[in-house]
């Protein structure tokens, strides 16, 4: 488990350039190929300021996480308070980078239990965000909750979005442009177009 220990300033300059070489590393070699050297290396800074700034290795992978997280509840929260919301949702999930990183995050918690705390801890941020404004949406456009339970709409867009990403990484499309299609009539017909700010 992660020390907890957090030299230098959170806004630092290398401590940023350490968290991109670790980002960096997990999409195009996986998490398995993040070590103080790599990381240090890509970063191109001394390997002792790895634990210097994260304390342990754990402690690493942590920060990048909660930055990605904050980032990605920081873009939620926008997408939310739009006048399209639920295009604005559909829109955030639809980041390849995010989807893939995530996956390197999951499968890093299979063997890091502090990975696999602070996933939960902001998933649980994310629907409680989702579901608050999703509730109060779908009444707004007279969705019965009972037939469409907001948190199975919020659900649903979710994690068709994110299967169809991770089908994608691998070069698997058969289905995705009529699914797609599926999910964008049904907004459309609630929200109307989708406007262009909302790509």
């Amino acid at each position: 488990m992660g020390s907890g220990r957090r030299a230098g300033t959170e806004d630092s300059k290398t401590r940023s350039l350490l968290l991109d070489a670790t980002e960096k590393l997990m999409l195009e070699e996986g998490y398995a190929a993040v070590s103080s050297r790599r990381v240090a290396a890509t970063a191109g800074v001394n390997a002792a300021l790895v634990y210097y700034y994260f304390g342990s290795m754990d402690d690493l992978f942590i920060a990048l996480f909660r930055r990605g997280a904050q980032r990605s509840l920081d873009r939620q929260a926008e997408a939310l308070a739009s006048d399209q919301p639920l295009w604005a949702l559909w829109e955030s999930t639809h980041s390849l980078t995010n989807t893939a990183l995530t996956m390197e995050f999951i499968a890093l918690a299979n063997h890091r239990k502090a990975i696999q705390s602070e996933i939960v801890s902001y998933s649980q941020k994310f629907r409680s965000m989702q579901l608050d404004v999703m509730s109060v949406v779908l009444k707004g456009y007279g969705i019965d909750a009972d037939s469409w339970p907001p948190v199975t709409v919020m659900l649903l867009m979710s994690a068709i979005s994110r299967f169809l990403l991770m089908e994608e990484a691998f070069g698997i499309d058969a289905g995705h442009a009529e699914t797609v299609a599926l999910v964008e009539h049904h907004l459309q017909q609630l929200e109307g177009e989708r406007r262009a700010g909302h790509r």
